[in-house]
């Protein structure tokens, strides 16, 4: 029941920003967010490699693009992981902003980065995010990478195993 609601609530929500997309002066086109696209290499000459296409890579923020970030909700709210990636989300935005976040939220709630998702309490309900954020940090806080260094081993991580889905 909860699963048929939520799947009638994604599509309502999908039609909808699909509309405001269509009736958007400009054609559509907006600045909100950057969506980051692998290009497309020249066909392959096997065919079990020509059904491989590139991983999309979703919507993220450079650098340059940081600053202003809303605040994200007190870890307080929440227990377990969840109140862990909520402390981190607090702790680094700025490196979680430059994030793509593999749950693909940017395609269904306009999601700029990683971060968005914990401006409100969307990551609380996906287990993608929260492990997304909680190696973000381990990555950044142990081994001492910096944020374009976590979205490449973040981007090999989650583009692998959202690759056949």
């Amino acid at each position: 029941m909860k699963t048929r609601f939520l799947l009638i609530l994604l599509v309502t929500l999908t039609l909808g920003a699909g509309a405001l997309v269509v009736m958007k002066p400009g054609g559509g086109v907006t600045d909100v967010a950057h969506e980051h696209l692998v290009p497309t290499v020249a066909a392959p000459s096997t065919p079990d490699a020509q059904n491989q296409a590139k991983p999309r890579i979703p919507a993220y923020q450079e650098a340059s693009e940081v600053g202003n970030l809303p605040p994200t909700l007190p870890a307080s709210e929440f227990v377990g992981k969840t109140q862990e990636a909520y402390e981190v989300a607090r702790n680094i935005p700025d490196t979680l902003a430059q994030l793509p976040c593999y749950c693909e939220c940017d395609k269904a709630f306009g999601h700029k980065s990683l971060h968005t998702c914990f401006v409100d309490d969307h990551a609380s309900h996906c287990a993608v995010c929260v492990d997304e954020a909680l190696l973000a940090y381990k990555l950044q806080k142990g081994q001492k990478l910096t944020p374009h260094q976590v979205r490449e081993k973040i981007i090999e991580k989650y583009s692998v195993e959202h690759q056949h889905e």
